[in-house]
């Protein structure tokens, strides 16, 4: 099986930064596009960022200019990083991959997958 690690968040001041990060372990095989996602109370859960296997990326326009996602295929780790935090930034963050190939009893397998979620919260 695959388990997504996440990393990071916390209290942050309003004006500061932070850096989330995602570690994907089992044995993989090669991992799709990555992604943050976040889910602020009462609201849905929308995708902040998003990175292609190849490194291509877009972003909300609420975080584009402040925000930077970024993978290393090799440790199937995906990071995220905004500045300039807002207190519309509060929110869980959640990481999610898509189309893991991994082998499992010698058999190859595809799935997506969620992070288990981390708190930011931005302080005035």
């Amino acid at each position: 099986q695959v388990q997504l690690v996440e990393s990071g968040g916390g209290l942050v001041q309003a004006g500061g930064s932070l850096r989330l990060s995602c570690v994907a372990s089992g044995s993989i095989i090669s991992i799709g596009d990555m992604a943050w996602y976040r889910q602020a109370p009462g609201k849905q859960r929308e995708v902040v960022a998003r990175i292609t296997r190849g490194g291509s990326t877009n972003y909300a326009d609420s975080v584009k200019g402040r925000a930077t996602i970024s993978r290393d295929n090799a440790k199937n780790t995906v990071s995220f990083g905004m500045s300039s935090l807002k207190a519309e930034d509060t929110a869980v963050y959640y990481c999610n991959v898509v189309h893991v190939v991994y082998i499992s009893g010698g058999r190859s397998y595809t799935a997506d997958y969620w992070g288990q979620g981390t708190q930011v919260t931005v302080t005035s």
